[in-house]
């Protein structure tokens, strides 16, 4: 079995990418960046999604089984929707390219839970609401999908807000914890739909696996996170607990007043630590149905605090 990953360099790929070759699959990464962990090294080749020509000869000579294509541009910087082509002409290459491969079995097309904002009260899974380029981008990414009929089969995926080994986000979340820095303010947090990444891979492998081709097109879009939903406060403590850390309390109009002068600060083109923006984001819950998911993937190999305790360890280890 060949598996190719778009995006292995980024961090659910390299996760995706080791686990892979730790169960002894062919696999290959394509990206513009080198991988994060030098041992994948050998597995990458710098391939650009946007030029057609030079994907279209490396897909050819992989001659992949699979594709999971998380190739993408992520951070929502960009105020059109030209400035994420990554996520545009970069799917609609991929998808020229796979009507030429005759081994292909199955491709799963990374999205985002961005394709609608935080707190949008979705009536169904396509009803979509991005809050900025970056998720309007991710609208199209699945129109792509929709509109092209590939042979083979497919699924697209939607990343919630996804945490662990090798991550960006949630890693200052986890160091202020670690630090003894971390403040509660007193009021119950917001729940929201996190997902561990040992996890999500183990979801991916499973949807990678199931078959889905009888399916509709929005029963073929599946949230990638854990079950239940977490609830923030709870998990803070959990990883205080763990770190052997005490968190701090400080009444929330403290908090309401940080944001107030973080909203100052940002006129002047500087983000600072709290805004007004963060602090509603803070407290507005954001939960997706997973439900779907597990249905082809029951059984998450890691608990939440078997997951924090793995992560923890993996910051120590690495320093970062």
């Amino acid at each position: 079995m060949k598996i190719l990953i778009t995006g292995a360099s980024g961090f659910i790929g390299t996760n995706l990418l080791q686990f892979n070759l730790e169960r002894g699959v062919e696999v290959k990464n394509f990206d513009i960046l080198p991988p994060r962990c030098k041992g994948h090294q050998k597995y990458w080749k710098k391939v650009d999604i946007t030029e057609y020509e030079a994907l279209h000869d490396a897909i050819l000579e992989f001659n992949p089984d699979y594709i999971v294509h998380l190739a993408a541009r992520t951070d929502i910087l960009g105020h059109d929707i030209k400035d994420y082509s990554a996520n545009t002409i970069g799917v609609e290459n991929i998808m020229k390219c796979c009507y030429e491969l005759k081994n292909l079995k199955k491709v799963l097309f990374t999205s985002s839970m961005l394709v609608m904002r935080s707190g949008h009260k979705a009536a169904h899974i396509l009803d979509y609401c991005p809050p900025n380029a970056y998720g309007i981008s991710k609208v199209e990414t699945e129109n792509i999908v929709k509109n092209n009929h590939l042979t083979c089969d497919w699924a697209i995926l939607r990343p919630t807000s996804i945490w662990g080994p090798w991550f960006d986000t949630y890693k200052d979340f986890f160091k202020m914890i670690m630090a003894g820095r971390y403040v509660s303010f007193g009021k119950k947090l917001c729940t929201k739909t996190y997902g561990y990444v040992g996890n999500v891979v183990y979801q991916i492998d499973c949807l990678l696996k199931a078959d889905t081709s009888n399916e509709k097109f929005e029963d073929r879009i599946f949230y990638l996170g854990d079950k239940p939903d977490y609830d923030i406060s709870e998990w803070g403590q959990e990883i205080a607990d763990i770190c052997g850390k005490k968190i701090r309390h400080i009444p929330f109009f403290v908090i309401k007043m940080a944001a107030y002068v973080g909203d100052f600060i940002k006129l002047f083109g500087v983000m600072p630590p709290m805004s007004s923006f963060r602090l509603r984001n803070m407290m507005t819950n954001n939960i997706m149905d997973v439900s779907p998911t597990f249905k082809y993937a029951p059984n998450p190999p890691y608990t939440r605090k078997q997951a924090s305790e793995i992560t923890v360890k993996w910051i120590k280890e690495n320093n970062v």
